[in-house]
């Protein structure tokens, strides 16, 4: 397939690229800075401006949506909303416009609630997409925005949105920092203690746009175990006591559920920090 990647030059679009050309699809790469040539085929565009956005969808039969603000307070919170809310938007409607049959889009973990507390814990754990949005941030409330926006278009048209909750992802050189985490709980327990390898970011990003699932989905992505060395029973009595569990917890089992992404999309986790850091017993 021909494939556009937006936000190709950034930290997960880097992997989603290459691991998309290494499967056969032929992509180009958006981003509104060079990506230096790295990743081949790429061109500068703003994501906010929806003729731009026509002109690089153009041909195209699926386009991946990851360019955003990614983050809260990187940004005013009025311009993180217009930016993300809208080059989703536009994303969506050039979609519709030229008859493209699949989008795939970033959310996040952080229209779930987080960052949850003692003094303001989830509902349940392990957290699956069933839990009731509660969006803290404008950042948040971008993403909630984009899968209101998905459901209608997928309503509207017939096109199929993948929508896929990234809890935080990691590049392998960054598991060096996770033995910091280990004396204090709490360091973490803001997200019960989730992340993602960033080449499964890539795995559920390629499996979404080859799945032949409809409508509007929405995907948790995580990584099979938490940040802790600890059993997640251990994490969730000690911090979150008062939390009841779905049912008894496995080991370091991950405390946001892929399970929907599992079985609707075949993900699996193939990448955890341990390949790297040694874990203190």
């Amino acid at each position: 397939m021909r494939i556009v990647v937006t936000g190709g030059a950034g930290k997960a679009g880097r992997w989603v690229v290459a691991d998309l050309r290494e499967h056969g699809h032929d992509v180009l790469s958006v981003d509104h800075v060079p990506d230096g040539g790295a990743q081949g085929r790429s061109i500068v565009a703003d994501m906010t401006d929806l003729g731009q956005v026509h002109d690089v969808v153009a041909g195209s039969d699926v386009v991946v949506h990851l360019a955003a603000v990614s983050g809260p307070r990187l940004l005013p919170a009025g311009e993180t909303f217009r930016i993300n809310a809208t080059s989703t938007y536009n994303i969506f409607a050039a979609a519709e416009t030229l008859g493209l049959r699949r989008v795939v889009w970033a959310s996040s973990e952080l229209v779930m609630g987080e960052p949850w507390s003692p003094a303001r814990p989830p509902d349940l754990a392990p957290v699956d997409e069933t839990i009731e949005p509660r969006p803290e941030s404008a950042y948040a409330l971008s993403k909630l925005v984009g899968e209101v926006m998905a459901g209608q278009f997928a309503r509207r048209t017939g096109m199929a949105v993948m929508g896929l909750r990234f809890t935080a992802i990691r590049e392998p050189d960054e598991y060096a920092a996770f033995p910091g985490y280990w004396t204090d709980p709490l360091t973490r327990a803001w997200n019960l203690w989730s992340y993602v390898d960033v080449r499964d970011v890539a795995l559920s990003v390629r499996l979404a746009v080859e799945s032949s699932l409809g409508g509007a989905e929405t995907f948790i992505v995580a990584a099979a175990d938490t940040v802790m060395p600890r059993p997640s029973a251990d994490l969730m009595a000690e911090v979150y006591p008062g939390v009841p569990l779905r049912r008894p917890l496995v080991g370091r089992e991950a405390l946001l559920s892929s399970e929907r992404a599992g079985r609707l999309l075949g993900y699996r986790a193939g990448h955890s920090w341990q390949e790297h850091v040694a874990s203190q017993r």
